[in-house]
């Protein structure tokens, strides 16, 4: 493999947190490394809510950790969410002087919505529904405007050079329909912040090619993968038939909108006391129940927002435009899709993974502050904060100096993912590691991600994506209990002593059959 070697620091991602954590980075030199232009393929430019912050006077950082710490269902890390909701108000206001167009007052004031199990209207929002692009907008501005940043675009990166102990570079290929040869980059530090694992499953929001592949390449290189089993599904996909499926915002319920199945009843009342803003993971196995009982959930607009849906809520007006759907007449269809990964790479106060060289922030990372249901808009959130404590921390330890462009060399074309071996994959993991797990489903499951694996045992693309996978499926069926956004129905209580999950893929293996025990 051809090596390069920079005096740059590598950043694997161009969401919300990598281009955070490369303007945080500034001046030392940057390498970014998206694979679509700055802005296309991220989920962060995809979500709709906003980012959660105590910003009212009557609101506070403690009540922002409590309702953190209660959604979480006893595994969210205390001190983390002290941490990340104290420093919310600050990213805030720096979103806002790197030109982020925050809704605001007649008095000034950030307009705040209320979303699903916050005590407060705390997210704070663009447009109704645009806070994700619009901070993205603003972002790629400024990082575009920013010498000391290189990026490459139409470039992806398969694979981590690691001794086990300490990671020494980055193996990237062009990100092109025949794919590339790959090319070994080596530079001053690395950090992942590549997104999460939705696109590992048929039903989600999720862009398509987020499918766990750097939660995958760091678990293949070494590091340690915490709370892999939580995988939030977002109750209200819009049923449309779309992949990846359009999302009607949280922001919606909090609203006032509420949910009904193809009879006209409301079902969550019934439920919880918040009834549609009951915590994610409650709404979404009602919706899924619905679903399976055909009876079609639906979520209501109508008297809530009338007309007001199309003006205030853009993206979901526009999906819903694309397939015939008029929320100003009619309810839109919905159903329970793959979200959001709350597991990933174990990290510290710092970002830092338990291989050296290597730190992860965003959904790639777990930093303990989600636990098993993460509480609306606190993703953006944790991947401001940790993109910034990541970046600082780097700052200190690691010794960039050439700032020299990196120019890739001419690559011959190499080994794509087999687009029927990854449609097998997204439906083992919709039908056996969804919003109900049992342990014959799951136990299936490792053995279809085992096959699949070997079927193209060369893509270090579909490795990736293989190694993701039976880390979920392997933490699910290790966790012998209910908790938040993991259902087991074979086991439905929820043990007294809350405890985090953590893997390595070696450990994730072990769950799988050998090798051997496969179908030939």
């Amino acid at each position: 493999m051809q090596e390069i070697a920079t005096g740059r620091i590598i950043i694997v991602g161009a969401g919300l947190g990598a281009l955070y954590a490369a303007l945080c980075l500034a001046p030392l030199p940057v390498l970014l490394i998206s694979p679509d232009k700055l802005g296309t393929g991220a989920s962060s430019a995809w979500a709709q809510g906003g980012v959660a912050a105590a910003m009212a006077q009557s609101d506070s950082a403690a009540a922002h950790a409590q309702d953190t710490i209660a959604a979480g269902a006893g595994t969210v890390e205390p001190r983390v969410a002290a941490t990340v909701t104290e420093e919310a108000r600050a990213h805030i206001l720096a979103l806002t002087d790197f030109g982020t167009a925050f809704d605001r007052g007649a008095d000034g004031g950030y307009v705040l919505a209320r979303e699903a199990a916050h005590s407060f209207a705390r997210v704070v929002r663009v447009q109704g529904d645009q806070a994700g692009a619009e901070i993205m907008r603003a972002l790629i501005e400024r990082v575009r405007a920013t010498p000391s940043i290189q990026v490459l675009e139409g470039v992806l990166a398969c694979g981590l050079d690691s001794d086990g102990t300490t990671v020494s570079g980055v193996a990237v290929e062009l990100a092109r329909p025949e794919g590339s040869a790959p090319v070994m980059l080596r530079g001053a530090g690395v950090l992942l912040a590549g997104g999460g694992s939705g696109g590992l499953y048929a039903l989600t929001t999720n862009p398509a090619r987020i499918r766990g592949q750097v939660i995958g390449m760091a678990a293949r290189a070494g590091a340690l993968i915490a709370d892999a089993e939580f995988v939030q599904f977002h109750p209200t996909a819009i049923d449309c038939g779309e992949d990846p499926a359009p999302l009607a915002t949280e922001a919606l319920r909090g609203a006032g909108a509420h949910l009904v199945n193809r009879e006209g009843q409301r079902f969550m009342a019934d439920l919880h006391p918040l009834a549609e803003l009951a915590p994610r993971d409650i709404v979404a196995r009602a919706i899924f129940a619905q679903t399976q009982a055909g009876l079609r959930p639906m979520l209501d607009t109508r008297t809530a927002l009338g007309g007001a849906v199309l003006i205030d809520y853009p993206a979901v007006a526009a999906a819903c435009a694309r397939n015939g759907i008029d929320p100003v007449t009619q309810p839109i269809p919905v159903a329970a899709a793959a979200h959001y990964h709350m597991g990933g790479v174990a990290t510290d106060a710092h970002g830092r993974s338990s291989l050296g060289g290597l730190w992860v922030c965003g959904e790639a990372s777990s930093t303990g502050l989600h636990g098993a249901n993460r509480l609306a808009s606190n993703g953006l959130l944790e991947a401001l904060v940790f993109a910034r404590r990541a970046a600082l921390d780097m700052l200190e330890n690691c010794v960039a100096s050439d700032a020299t462009e990196v120019t890739l060399p001419d690559l011959p074309p190499g080994v794509t993912p087999d687009e029927h071996l990854i449609a097998q994959l997204r439906r083992t993991m919709t039908d056996h590691v969804g919003v109900l797990r049992e342990a014959e489903g799951l136990q299936t499951a490792l053995r279809h991600i085992a096959q699949i694996e070997a079927a193209q045992p060369d893509c270090t693309q579909l490795q990736n994506m293989t190694a993701a996978a039976t880390l979920i499926a392997a933490a699910a069926l290790a966790r012998r209990e209910s908790r938040g956004a993991h259902c087991r129905t074979d086991f439905p209580d929820t043990l007294a002593l809350a405890q985090r999950s953590f893997m390595t893929l070696a450990d994730a293996i072990a769950f799988r059959p050998t090798p051997e025990d496969l179908p030939a």
